[in-house]
């Protein structure tokens, strides 16, 4: 009980620290670029759970029925915030963009991811999902989201300059709500009820989920017409699950006896998204500074 206790507690101040952390003049300066949010929201809330959904058949025989509820609840999370803005900065896409684009997700997602899990738990004809933790979500999350924001104001700079202890927050808070989910799974017999083909079989669905969110954002930005800026941020915004929203909203949302499974894959996916999208970020980048001095090349050429 008093592990319960902590861990909402943690939770709540994650929520309140990430609202206080939120620059709402980010927000504004990149919120007129409305096509690309628009693509970005929509590969992060419609495209992964109809892939989800879709995937049934290829996904189901990889793994448990436990395990592919915590696939479905994957595909509804919001984007990252501060990897994606990282990757796209590394990558020379459009940062403001990628700002607007990652904090507006993580905001949405808060009212957004629960109310997609039920309904896609729902379709796939589980029931481990309360729809009363969907309220509970508002009051644990949402709450101190706001109360960060409106304490922005007198706080705001110091969160700022103290970047490093507020990360050590973000990660101790995430580390004691996985410990707790972990514990409760592993008495259970977490290991037991997941043999080693079946977690080769979620580190493929995994792989598959990203590699189908990467080329879809790649390519389908291109078909749109967007600029090679806008279509790494549609990249590395649009392909992401967030961790650290995750974790605290299975928290609320599953039972005990389910989290070890339903965070599973989301600590899997995360590892994969950092991996790939680092090795992506320079590779964009390389292409652009190849750009750069073939384009000098020709013009010293012509001169």
């Amino acid at each position: 009980m008093a592990f319960d206790w902590l861990t909402n507690l943690a939770i709540a101040l994650l929520f309140f620290l990430h609202g206080a952390k939120l620059s709402r003049e980010a927000v504004v300066a990149g919120v007129t670029n409305w096509r690309l949010h628009l693509t970005v929201l929509a590969s992060t809330f419609v495209l992964f759970p109809v892939l989800g959904l879709l995937l049934k058949p290829l996904l189901l025989p990889l793994v448990t029925p436990a395990l592919y509820v915590g696939i479905l609840f994957l595909c509804t999370l919001p984007s990252t915030v501060q990897s994606s803005i990282a990757f796209t900065s590394i990558a020379r896409g459009n940062v403001p963009a990628a700002v607007c684009s990652a904090s507006a997700s993580s905001l949405i997602g808060i009212v957004v991811t629960p109310l997609l899990t039920g309904l896609v738990v729902q379709a796939h004809g589980q029931s481990g999902m309360s729809w009363h933790s969907v309220g509970d979500i508002v009051l644990q999350l949402f709450v101190p989201f706001v109360a960060g924001q409106i304490a922005q104001r007198w706080i705001g700079g110091w969160v700022q300059r103290h970047r490093p202890l507020i990360g050590f927050v973000d990660q101790g808070s995430i580390l004691l709500v996985v410990y707790t989910a972990f514990s409760a799974a592993v008495l259970q017999g977490l290991w037991k009820q997941l043999p080693l083909p079946v977690l080769g079989g979620l580190l493929i669905v995994n792989a598959v989920l990203l590699a189908t969110a990467l080329l879809t954002t790649r390519y389908g930005s291109r078909a749109l017409g967007f600029d090679r800026e806008d279509e790494i941020t549609i990249v590395f915004c649009g392909s992401k699950k967030s961790l650290a929203s995750g974790v605290p909203m299975a928290n609320v949302l599953f039972p005990a006896h389910m989290l070890g499974m339903i965070v599973l894959p989301i600590m899997l996916f995360h590892q994969m998204q950092l991996m790939t999208c680092a090795v992506l970020a320079r590779r964009y980048a390389q292409r652009k500074e190849a750009n750069k001095r073939r384009m000098s090349t020709e013009v010293s050429a012509v001169e």
